[in-house]
């Protein structure tokens, strides 16, 4: 019996979430996560060593577990603080007392161009098809009645064959008996 590799546990951060997977390489690692490129290289994945971190891909190995990087208040602290927030973007704007030009609305008849091109295609493809349609069971039918006609003749000229085989053969018991 072949002895099971030994599994090592590997992670890589994925948005506000680290990917675990217990697999026994970095390129198995690698396949799990989808990954085309070589994480490890580019220092973005490493191998586990804390045994509670192990425990949850261990149970379920090549199997992707997904685990929270620290709480939502700390993922928020971490945001930069210098963005200004919607409310005084707005009131910025507002105070600066300029109107903005109205954009003219998206013309929509490139759209309908296309739509009533592709709706003209495809009834003029459907034409095409059913008359290749009729064309090939024309063709079908024609074979059928060349293939019965064939059989007819080659029905007669065997009844013919043996008929003459059968002349031939009292033919020659006649002149045997002679």
């Amino acid at each position: 019996m072949a002895k099971a590799p030994k599994l090592k546990v590997f992670t890589t951060p994925i948005g506000f979430h680290d990917a675990l997977v217990a697999a026994p390489s970095r390129a198995a690692a690698l396949r799990a996560w989808g990954s085309d490129h070589d994480l490890f290289a580019r220092g973005a994945a490493f191998e586990v060593t804390d045994p509670d971190l192990m425990k949850e891909p261990l149970a379920t190995p090549g199997e992707v577990v997904r685990r929270l990087r620290g709480s939502e208040a700390e993922q928020f602290a971490a945001l930069p603080r210098d963005r200004p927030s919607a409310g005084k973007a707005r009131s910025a704007k507002a105070s600066a007392g300029k109107a903005t030009p109205k954009r003219p609305e998206p013309s929509a008849s490139e759209l309908e161009r296309a739509e009533v091109s592709l709706q003209a295609a495809m009834k003029r493809h459907r034409d095409a098809d059913a008359e290749a349609k009729a064309r090939v069971e024309a063709a079908q039918r024609d074979r059928a009645d060349l293939q019965r006609q064939q059989r007819s003749e080659e029905e007669r000229l065997r009844e013919a064959r043996d008929q003459a085989q059968a002349a031939y053969d009292h033919a020659i018991e006649r002149w045997r008996a002679a």
